[in-house]
């Protein structure tokens, strides 16, 4: 159907959305001074897929607010993935700046030269170049979450990632995919683009509901008469049989934004103190024995 007042209106919900959609991310890695689970290689592929993205909407001739989506993806990921080799590798700030800042011009100049040539394309009635970016993107897109769905394969736990960034950035593909079938013409790849990484992101916070927010129901609900702190972190990841001495209880883990949050730098804070405390209950025992 075609109503380009409804198609720009939520195509521009869609690209505040992913305007925004890494920032939480971003100030929750500086907060904790971490990137520890976010995976690098998903930043990157994210900013890689905002190229053929950007080309596919552009000539297109999608609304401005689809237009500019892209490059804001691609800005904020290699922000991320700087932050990730900061936070993790120990890179300097120049050295963060000295890899990242060729990358985007290198992206921009690609992308570039890409629209170009797409439009030399459409003049000779070619239509499978514009096929070949929507799968590119798409495939890229799905690439990132998919990386990070093996790290939730490999620990159990939905880890180092926001959950808000991960709500808007749903949001805005849910948006966005509204906003295609608002087009003068309904495209079928535009919809597959934003619907595959919906699709990866419900699976996403299915897990963080199954590994993070189940265990955490679980500990709340314990019988009175039980101890605190007799469930460790040990039961949380479906191991109930065996009880560490050192088992920290998810209840003394802060966190700043929901039971989602899994901050891997403050469990091991937590796993610290906890290992002090019993050192000197250790010292105490001898010097009194």
């Amino acid at each position: 159907m075609d109503n380009p007042v409804a198609a720009n209106v939520l195509g521009t919900a869609g690209a505040v959305c992913w305007s925004v959609q890494l920032i939480p991310q971003i100030i929750i890695n500086y907060r904790r001074h971490d990137t520890t689970g976010l995976q690098p290689s998903m930043m990157m592929l994210w900013a890689c897929a905002g190229v053929p993205l950007g080309v596919y909407n552009i000539t297109k001739n999608f609304n401005i607010a689809l237009r500019i989506q892209p490059q804001i993806l691609t800005f904020l990921s290699l922000v991320t993935w700087a932050q990730c080799r900061y936070y993790d590798k120990k890179w300097p700030v120049s050295r963060c700046l000295l890899v990242a800042t060729p990358i985007a011009l290198l992206m921009g100049a690609i992308q570039a030269s890409l629209i170009f040539a797409l439009r030399a394309a459409h003049s000779s009635h070619l239509t499978w170049p514009d096929t070949l970016m929507a799968v590119l993107s798409a495939a890229l897109l799905a690439a990132g979450v998919l990386r990070h769905y093996w790290d939730i394969y490999t620990h159990r736990s939905v880890r180092g990632i926001s959950f808000i960034f991960v709500g808007i950035d749903a949001g805005g593909d849910l948006f966005s995919l509204i906003s295609v079938f608002f087009q003068p013409k309904l495209d079928i790849l535009g919809m597959v683009i934003y619907g595959t990484e919906l699709a990866l992101w419900i699976g996403v916070f299915a897990c963080g509901g199954y590994f993070n927010l189940l265990p955490w129901i679980k500990q709340h609900l314990k019988t009175p008469g039980e101890p605190n702190g007799s469930r460790g972190v040990s039961e949380a990841s479906g191991d109930s049989d065996f009880q560490s001495p050192h088992a920290v209880s998810l209840r003394n883990i802060p966190s700043s934004t929901s039971v989602f949050r899994t901050p891997s730098s403050e469990l091991a804070a937590a796993r610290a103190r906890t290992g002090f405390q019993d050192t000197e209950d250790v010292s105490v025992t001898v010097s009194q024995g």
